[in-house]
């Protein structure tokens, strides 16, 4: 479970931070997607993407608070969740599948670094780690 937990992690951290970066990098007028939204939005969407993908990978890298992990996930879930949203109310039904996808994947890391596989780590205990 762990290696495949890894995978995903690498993957999803991967799509944040291309899209995440590609957020905070285009002009705000080549960002047109089905529905406006307002350039600061895009650019905090942008940032959001960027520290979940590092949240993603980091702490379990380097064990230093692999609590954040699940979280990190959790948070990525959300964005994903608008993101289905935002492009269901445009009409791009296969978008937002793919977006779905993408959510789902971030759901299952969340629960299994949660749950299933949860990461050890440094000597500072998190509150989010579940009694043994």
């Amino acid at each position: 479970m762990t290696y495949a937990l890894w995978i995903v992690q690498g993957l999803l951290a991967a799509l944040f931070l291309f899209a995440g970066g590609a957020k905070l990098v285009l002009p705000l007028d080549q960002m047109t997607g089905p529905v406006a939204l307002p350039g600061w939005f895009l650019r905090f969407l942008g940032v959001a993407e960027v520290l979940g993908a590092l949240g993603l990978i980091l702490p379990g890298l380097l064990r230093i608070r692999p609590g954040l992990t699940p979280l990190a996930a959790a948070g990525l879930v959300i964005i994903m969740i608008g993101a289905t949203v935002i492009t269901l109310v445009g009409g791009m039904v296969a978008v937002a599948l793919m977006n779905l996808v993408v959510a789902l994947l971030a759901a299952f890391v969340a629960y299994g670094r949660w749950r299933l596989a949860p990461q050890r780590g440094s000597s500072h205990p998190s509150v989010l780690r579940p009694a043994s």
